[in-house]
């Protein structure tokens, strides 16, 4: 009875830090992420991260059920971060439900997010990587574009802007590795019209932050299953386009090509 006692008390008073994870929420005001730090982490020594960005009407409780990218994350060193939507899809500029929107809650939730993360758990704020895929996908796009300074690198998968995209993006850019597959019929590279909007062009996309990033002419560069085209600036940033041959579907070893581009650039 002693012990169950000890072990009772030990448990109310743990931190705040232990209150949430990979099973449960740990929210922020109306919202929520999940984490998952590396196994065998020492609790203390501070680590990477990968943000991940869900698709449509998915989950930070569905990725976290990803036990492939849970690997991969954990085989990197690296803690897995599972943000959330506030309903079915992401608050994006032009989007089918939030054509008015400018994306702001969406940017603010992400800070509250990296914010409390750094309260709770070992995160090192200067190597963390956002991805996501399809509509999460585009919730990068958007990220790196207004928020390119808040993380070290961005790997949109199958997602791009809402029916065209900024002008130019907030500066100084940051290194970008898009994926994306050849036969994707679901956002497709030159998009589809979807309710009252579109979704946009990739190639436009990637015209355009090559102009705001002040990237030079690409190179082509062949990894494995992956055709890409590499371009660079003065800052020594990347800015990756990269086709696999395939529709519109994840893969972990995507996750872990981009991981592995912005490492080699520097950035991680």
């Amino acid at each position: 009875m002693r012990r169950l006692i000890l072990l009772l008390s030990f448990v109310m008073a743990a931190p705040a830090a232990f209150a949430c994870g990979p099973n449960s929420d740990c929210m922020v005001a109306e919202r929520h992420y999940r984490i998952a730090m590396p196994q065998e982490h020492d609790g203390a020594s501070k680590v990477p991260a990968i943000v991940f960005a869900h698709g449509f009407r998915g989950s930070a409780r569905g990725v976290m059920r990803n036990m492939s990218l849970r690997r991969l994350a954990s085989e990197l060193g690296a803690a897995l971060i599972a943000v959330k939507s506030d309903g079915p899809g992401w608050d994006l500029p032009n989007g089918p439900r939030t054509m008015d929107s400018d994306g702001s809650a969406e940017f603010a939730y992400f800070e509250a997010v990296m914010t409390d993360v750094a309260s709770r758990f070992p995160i090192d704020a200067s190597k963390v990587m956002v991805t996501g895929f399809s509509a999460g996908g585009m919730m990068v796009w958007n990220l790196a574009c207004a928020r390119p300074q808040q993380f070290a690198g961005f790997a949109p998968i199958a997602g791009t802007f809402w029916l065209e995209p900024p002008v130019d993006c907030a500066q100084p850019v940051a290194s970008l590795i898009h994926i994306h597959g050849d036969a994707d019929k679901t956002v497709p590279l030159l998009g589809r019209a979807i309710g009252p909007t579109k979704q946009g062009k990739v190639p436009q996309a990637l015209d355009m932050y090559a102009r705001s990033g002040g990237f030079g002419a690409p190179e082509r560069a062949q990894y494995d299953g992956l055709a890409c085209k590499d371009r660079r600036n003065e800052r020594g940033d990347l800015l990756s386009f990269c086709l696999f041959q395939g529709g519109h579907s994840f893969r972990t070893e995507h996750v872990r090509h981009a991981w592995d581009q912005l490492v080699k650039a520097g950035r991680l």
